[in-house]
């Protein structure tokens, strides 16, 4: 648990930071010469992607580095990873969320209400600043549910059926020690081809503890219930999408690859087990070549 804390409080750190610096930071700082536009998503994408390798990082030695309560579900649905441990490991991430973005706040609050007041806007009317922390469906949903529902499912299927690639050692999956590198990658890859939907939280600690937080703090209806111009009562699907896409995305890969990889292991076993029973040099008894 503590290490998933850890791991979780790392992954918010960095990644909601560098959603800090892309919105608020640069702008304020004087180190933004003119408007970056598009160029600002390249920054959370791959800040996110970079948060993903060392939260993994950090708690991949303890616990394989779930930082996901999606993937512990996902894995306790068909890795076998025990059932008793799905909630505490879920406390965990979701208190690791909420720490995190407590100092990314205090880190940042003079960049957030320098941005706030240049743009004559009240803290609980941000939604900008409001990003910063949790996220929020694009405006051409309108008050739709079900297309960034979807969006949520998808992107978190994706995560899934690639974490589950990586890690199959069965599989061409890379080295030990390369894994979170590439799983960064893949939170970069989802964040350039459907983040802009709805955030891609893909991951309801991620989602929930920052959006708690912020709360807490003054972001008012926009946090809780998750009520804006354009959407209303949003805070549910960040969390309801990513367990169900992570089940999906389980699913997806044990039946498209994973039945064969067994299939195979399964048909090699017993040529293995008879290369292991045949005599060599090793097997034959001690003075047998006198």
């Amino acid at each position: 648990m503590l290490a998933e804390f850890l791991g979780t409080f790392v992954l918010i750190l960095l990644g909601c930071g560098s959603v800090a610096v892309a919105v608020a930071g640069l702008p304020g700082s004087g180190r933004q010469a003119v408007a970056f536009g598009p160029a600002n998503w390249l920054i959370i994408s791959w800040g996110w992607g970079l948060a993903v390798v060392f939260g993994v990082y950090v708690a991949g030695g303890v616990t394989g580095g779930h930082i996901n309560p999606a993937v512990t579900l996902a894995f306790a649905a068909r890795r076998g990873f025990p059932w008793k441990k799905v909630v505490p490991y879920w406390a965990a991430q979701f208190l690791g969320a909420f720490i995190g973005a407590a100092v990314v706040f205090s880190a940042y609050s003079w960049a957030i209400d320098d941005f706030n007041n240049k743009a004559g806007v009240a803290r609980d009317k941000s939604l900008a600043t409001f990003s910063i922390f949790a996220t929020f469906p694009a405006q051409y949903f309108g008050n739709s549910w079900w297309g960034p529902l979807l969006d949520q499912i998808i992107g978190t299927a994706v995560l899934l059926v690639l974490v589950c690639a990586l890690i199959d050692k069965r599989n061409t999956g890379p080295a030990a020690n390369l894994a979170p590198y590439l799983i960064g990658l893949v939170v970069v890859a989802i964040g350039l081809s459907v983040g802009t939907n709805a955030g891609y939280a893909i991951n309801p600690a991620r989602d929930f503890g920052p959006r708690l937080w912020t709360y807490a703090v003054g972001w008012g209806d926009i946090a809780l219930p998750g009520t804006f111009q354009w959407f209303s009562d949003y805070m549910w699907i960040p969390i309801v999408g990513p367990f169900i896409g992570g089940l999906v995305g389980v699913v997806v890969y044990d039946l498209f690859v994973g039945k064969v990889l067994q299939s195979r292991s399964e048909a090699m076993a017993p040529v293995e087990a008879r290369k292991g029973a045949e005599p060599g040099p090793a097997d034959e008894e001690p003075g047998a070549d006198r």
